[in-house]
């Protein structure tokens, strides 16, 4: 494995180098060179290419990509189906945004990829509809994507026919949990269901499908044209390629970065970020977006890396960074995060829907200083249960961040604690 990058452009290499609205301009930089050389190819040298280049899926949950995809090829069922995820409705998170707005295309063909590396025939890009300009510009792309014969019948005279449709939510964070975002193109309510069976072997309506965030897509090409080895020769051995950092809070530079996995936080901040306004100090930074655990100063030198990050329960998730410097009310933070999940909540299942509920309360005790040794206790007790038995990633992740605090800066709620219960 080589030295680590800190910035390394591949996904973005194409921003502000080409008008998003053109595809001319996206040929003349390499753009669907990928999609040609797979047309060549079987759907099994397609994805052990993948699996040799260790992608993992770029939406949080880190499952490698080449294993997905041959789950789908594998599945009994027809028709299969593919889905692009944008929704992107965790708070901190921008990356989708950009690479749907800047280079449109590098989606299409990563999603033409695999759809054609796993048999599939029709495929959605589920888009927030909060992003009103993103949705404009993936819709101009498909039309001239099926004006120049890479979508629709007989793609580029391979005998392959494939073609996207988009489909645009209704502001709702729980539709970006993948079971939900299904049955809301199924027309249904958008409350996750229980699992197993997954989506690769009964997904939309019931049917093999493949479903994987945008910048997971994005890799394809690149994969594609470099090779899966050269490929995993990027980052680290357990965690490669580049990610896409959503940078804000208190920090001089703002902003979207591309780093080599296997760049530290500390370095992402100070390097990139130019670091913390008026040399303020960090009191803690949390990542991977409300959902995401935080962590303390400290703890900064931690990389990229997804086998690293277990070892001490953390995940770098989709990759947000978000700073916040010694004025913070560390509570009051935690209030505010408690607060989105509760409104966001689809009520379906009683530990996200009531767990939440008390969760307020007790921070509301600890808050106004009348809370007592008991409710720190039935905090905890109440956060595990939510972990443990919430049906999806809403209610499983909502109280990651108290719990972290409570793990790291354990005196913030100690030190609220008015009485001692007998």
């Amino acid at each position: 494995m080589s030295n680590i990058e800190i910035t390394k452009n591949i996904l973005t290499a194409r921003f502000d180098a080409i008008n998003p609205d053109s595809i001319d301009e996206y040929i003349s930089h390499n753009g669907y060179s990928a999609l040609k050389k797979s047309l060549l190819k079987t759907g099994e040298e397609i994805i052990n290419d993948i699996k040799t280049s260790n992608l993992r899926g770029r939406g949080g949950a880190a499952f490698p990509t080449g294993i997905k995809m041959e789950a789908v090829l594998k599945a009994y069922g027809s028709p299969k189906y593919i889905i692009c995820n944008a929704d992107e409705g965790e708070p901190g998170n921008f990356k989708d945004r950009y690479l749907m707005e800047k280079d449109p295309h590098q989606i299409i063909e990563g999603i033409i990829i695999c759809a054609y590396a796993t048999d599939i025939k029709h495929g959605y890009i589920f888009i927030r509809g909060e992003y009103i300009n993103a949705i404009n510009i993936m819709r101009k792309a498909l039309e001239q994507a099926r004006v120049k014969g890479y979508l629709g019948d007989n793609i580029l005279d391979s005998g392959y026919s494939f073609d996207i449709e988009i489909y645009t939510g209704a502001g709702s964070y729980v539709c970006g949990e993948e079971f939900a975002l299904l049955v809301t193109i199924e027309g249904k309510p958008g409350r996750s269901t229980y699992k197993p069976p997954f989506p690769t072997t009964s997904g939309l309506y019931n049917k093999p499908t493949q479903i994987n965030n945008v910048e997971t897509f994005c890799n394809i090409p690149h994969i594609i044209n470099m090779g899966g080895e050269e490929f995993s020769k990027i980052g680290t051995s357990s965690s490669t390629g580049t990610k896409l950092i959503s940078l804000s809070g208190n920090i001089i530079s703002p902003g979207l970065y591309e780093v080599e996995l296997g760049t530290s936080i500390r370095d992402i901040i100070n390097k990139l970020g130019n670091g913390i306004p008026n040399n303020r100090k960090i009191k803690m930074v949390q990542i991977g977006g409300a959902s995401g655990p935080i962590i303390p100063e400290n703890m900064l030198d931690i990389k990229l890396d997804t086998k690293e990050m277990k070892k001490l329960d953390l995940c770098f998730g989709s990759g947000a960074i978000i700073v916040m410097d010694d004025r913070i009310d560390v509570l009051d933070i935690l209030k505010r995060i408690t607060e989105f999940f509760h409104h966001e909540s689809c009520g379906k299942c009683t530990p996200c829907r009531e767990g939440l509920t008390q969760m307020l309360i007790l921070l509301d005790r600890f808050t106004d200083g009348i809370a007592t040794t008991n409710d720190l206790a039935l905090l905890e007790i109440l956060m595990e249960t939510m972990n443990q038995a919430s049906i999806c990633g809403l209610g499983q992740a909502a109280p990651i961040a108290t719990q972290k605090v409570l793990e790291y800066f354990r005196e913030e709620f100690t030190n609220k604690i008015c009485s001692t219960d007998s």
